[in-house]
């Protein structure tokens, strides 16, 4: 199940003071589930460029209280520094990691743009995707003038999206804020057998969105070409969303292409990678590897992996690791130092942060034995949902084995299709192992809260039947996702490896336990629901899963059946 998260790069206008910083990134970090990634003064700039991620609500409220907090401690009357600004807070833009589409991006951005104008009383331009109009989307037009030519602004009629257009006392010291929503900015830099900064900028004007001035004659030393109105004519690159510079490094001893893919959605890392090195070489140039610089979302690297075993005819349905390890391989980012994804990739971090125990990180062994002890969690939920998930791991490795089965090269397209869709169920349903225990735990706390006046009592009802209603669901789930597995083993009992067959069957028997086996944890947890009507439709529900579940196990074991034979 892919976690829902955001980052935020709020920059303040302040870099030289760190109490001051610090109080600001303290009132960040105060929300809970909020992780401080980076924070990056500047003395010269005066400014601090701040990064952080979690959830989208906690990052919207960390945002909000930041710039809270920046609004009390920053006075921009007395602001000086060489990075343009308008304000103490001076942009925040909002950064969909995982799970989080751009349109939800924008929501989060201008509902906290909202927030910010009415309870601290601070002028708000919304930029980038989350501006009311074309022109705004540009931050350089939200900022114009800056701070100081704020004043101006709302006395020519200038109106921000959100907040007051007056230039009062308070919007004196506080200044204004753009708040945004922007794609993830990733920068890479590819390295390149030569040492010439000229060459390597070459191949940077060939493939940056902005290209290069065109020339006359000679397209180095000719005059450079204008048009009607003395405007300078550009041959665009060929990449698109993508900035790129070509320079030496000392350290290693090469030059480089330094590349900011501002737009991951229209080039994604793996196709800036591979034309950089197709113009590279024709130039006469080898891409012998490249640098990430900075924190990526895993998605960089797990659709960089699958597009080069794609182009291998290989299957992309395999495990993540496998994946990543393809990626790392394919771009050359082991070129130069090692490269540890954990350390590089967000969502790695923020899961190595989290020290809770989880049954999924467990040996084979050490699960059972954590089964067998006298505690009642892990149990059936748990069980069953590790159950369902071997079963879709059996129907991946039964596609993965078709689509290397020699002579069906031209099929493995489709079995890598059907692999991706059983690791995709299997890492839904070992989720749930530990969720269902997660479940039992949320029941267990509502039972311990006190229940000493009639308060108390009413808090601890609610919060039971909250958490009961909860442990009902997390079974349903189980059982809906483990009953997908059967189309997936089906269709590999059918068309798959005819020697995989058995293990196809292996999986519908372990698909048919886990819906079973959740079903008693629906009937079981719903009996302790107040509302007997939700009760009986959730039970209704699974029960019709359940009838469906073992039907289509007899469907896939004839078929298993006939191929033994």
């Amino acid at each position: 199940m892919i976690k829902r998260l955001i980052e935020c790069v709020p920059n303040f206008s302040e870099g030289r003071d760190m109490t001051v910083i610090k109080q600001i990134t303290d009132a960040a970090c105060g929300v809970a589930g909020v992780k401080l990634l980076d924070v990056d003064p500047g003395a010269a700039t005066n400014r601090t460029v701040v990064t952080f991620v979690g959830e989208p609500e906690q990052v919207v409220e960390a945002a909000f209280r930041a710039i809270r907090k920046a609004s009390e401690v920053i006075d921009m009357r007395h602001h000086h520094g060489e990075h343009p600004r308008m304000g103490a807070t001076d942009v925040c833009p909002l950064v969909p990691v995982s799970g989080v589409t751009m349109e939800e991006c924008v929501e989060y951005a201008r509902a906290l743009g909202e927030r910010v104008a009415r309870e601290l009383g601070i002028p708000v331009f919304c930029y980038e995707n989350a501006a009311y109009s074309a022109e705004r989307r540009n931050l350089a037009v939200c900022r114009s003038g800056e701070y100081e030519g704020l004043a101006k602004r709302f006395a020519d009629g200038c109106k921000p999206d959100f907040g007051p257009a007056v230039f009062d006392e308070n919007v004196a010291r506080t200044g204004a804020t753009a708040v945004g929503a922007r794609d993830f900015l990733v920068a890479i830099n590819f390295n390149l057998n030569t040492t010439s900064t000229r060459r390597a900028n070459s191949v940077a004007f060939d493939v940056r969105e902005k290209g290069r001035k065109k020339r006359e004659g000679d397209p180095i030393t000719g005059k450079v070409v204008k048009d009607e109105n003395g405007n300078v004519v550009w041959i665009p690159g060929t990449l698109k969303g993508c900035k790129a510079i070509g320079w030496y490094i000392e350290e290693y001893g090469i030059a480089q292409v330094s590349m900011n893919v501002t737009d991951i959605n229209r080039t994604p890392v793996h196709v800036a990678f591979d034309e950089v090195c197709r113009k590279a070489s024709e130039r006469g140039l080898r891409v012998t590897g490249s640098e990430i610089v900075g924190l990526i979302p895993k998605r960089v690297l797990v659709d960089a992996g699958k597009y080069f075993l794609a182009k291998q005819n290989r299957s992309c349905g395999i495990p993540e690791d496998d994946i990543l390890k393809i990626a790392v391989k394919s771009m050359g980012l082991d070129d130069l130092k090692p490269f540890n994804p954990r350390e590089k990739v967000i969502e790695y971090i923020l899961e190595d942060e989290d020290k809770s125990a989880r049954l999924v990180d467990l040996t084979v062994r050490g699960f059972a034995e954590e089964t067998s002890r006298e505690s009642a969690a892990p149990g059936g939920g748990s069980i069953s949902a590790y159950m369902g998930a071997l079963g879709a791991a059996l129907g991946a490795m039964v596609a993965n084995l078709s689509s290397h089965k020699r002579g069906w090269d031209a099929m493995c397209p489709k079995f890598s299709g059907w692999a991706e869709k059983g690791q995709e169920l299997m890492y839904e349903l070992l989720h749930l192992v530990d969720e269902d225990t997660s479940a039992f735990n949320r029941i267990m706390d509502a039972l311990s809260m006190p229940k000493k006046t009639d308060a108390e009592k009413a808090l601890r009802t609610a919060a039971i039947q909250d958490a009961t209603l909860y442990a009902t669901e997390v079974p349903l789930r189980t059982m809906k996702a483990s009953f997908k597995v059967f189309a997936l083993v089906e269709a590999m009992a059918s068309e798959g490896n005819p020697n995989s067959v058995s293990d196809a069957g292996v999986g519908a028997l372990a698909a048919r336990s886990a819906v079973l086996g959740a079903f008693l944890n629906v009937r079981i947890n719903a009996a302790g629901l107040a509302d007997r009507d939700k009760a009986a439709a959730l039970v209704a529900e699974a029960a019709e899963i359940a009838r469906k579940a073992e039907e289509y196990e007899k469907k896939v074991l004839a078929i298993v059946d006939t191929k033994i034979g």
